[in-house]
């Protein structure tokens, strides 16, 4: 990669980010496209994000990518939402236009794209481990998308009802939120069509007694958001009850493409982001 004084400038903001795969997948998507583009990592320490906004727009950055710890609080900064960051409440891209930021978020969409031809969301009933923001992404994209019920497990049941609720109020889409001691959780495992770890659940040591496999029918669709291990835990254990898997890099991938195509306006360069991003595995 050449940086010229005309190269553009993209990055993500985090703490951390060092070990972000997302420069290696956008570098090369630029480079196959021919765009005098790069994309840049952005350490930002909690507390400093409302400084590190205003720089990316003041420093003439086309936009920039928001991690965690930021994303809730990006929300706040921006001067326009759209309609699925709006309803998420919290921000994963910004576009800078006409010196403006707009916030977006592709979590969900990606979440979605990487079930392509594994699954599809309508009528049908999904479990989601987790009530936090990816959790949050996932449900909600999955309700818009036409999903018929929607149940949230979680440590903290109060959370997950509090998810919950807000699905059925604003999206219309039943939904009810749990914790581990309520009971049907066995039927209602069993009788999803998808279940979605989007906890950092699942990253045990080998054979630990993660989850109950058994609860699991073998037509539902088993996903890991969690992309390190590729293999983890729970999709160890749903394999073995010869569950279809699916791992996060997939969710990486296609929320990374979506970001791209709001900053570019060009379809994303999917073969070359994906081997971009198993590249910097294997050398991680």
């Amino acid at each position: 990669m050449v940086i010229s004084a005309s190269t553009k400038l993209v990055g993500i903001i985090g703490w951390p980010v060092e070990h972000s795969l997302s420069p290696a997948m956008h570098n090369a998507a630029f480079a196959a496209m021919g765009l005098d583009w790069a994309y840049v990592p952005l350490p930002v320490r909690p507390g400093d994000l409302p400084q590190a906004v205003a720089g990316v727009l003041s420093l003439g950055f086309l936009g920039a990518n928001v991690t965690i710890p930021h994303k809730e609080e990006a929300r706040e900064l921006m001067d326009e939402l759209s309609p699925g960051a709006e309803l998420i409440g919290a921000v994963n891209t910004i576009a800078c236009q006409d010196g403006r930021l707009i916030g977006h978020n592709t979590d969900g969409i990606g979440f979605l794209r990487s079930l392509e031809g594994k699954w599809s969301p309508g009528g049908e009933t999904v479990v989601i481990l987790g009530a936090g923001g990816a959790a949050r992404a996932i449900a909600i994209q999955l309700a818009l998308a036409g999903t018929r019920e929607i149940h949230l497990i979680n440590r903290t049941c109060a959370r997950a009802r509090r998810l919950a609720e807000e699905i059925e109020e604003r999206i219309g889409v039943f939904a009810r939120g749990y914790d581990w001691t309520a009971q049907d959780l066995d039927r209602i495992i069993a009788s999803s069509s998808l279940l979605v770890n989007a906890t950092a659940f699942g990253m045990g040591d080998e054979g630990e007694e993660l989850f109950p496999y058994h609860w699991l029918d073998a037509g539902t669709v088993v996903c890991d958001i969690v992309y390190t291990p590729r293999v983890t835990g729970l999709l160890k254990g749903a394999a073995n009850q010869g569950c279809v898997t699916v791992d996060g890099l997939g969710m990486l991938l296609h929320q990374g493409a979506a970001a791209l195509e709001i900053w570019t306006g060009r379809p994303a360069p999917l073969p070359v982001m994906a081997k971009a991003l198993e590249d910097a595995l294997e050398a991680d």
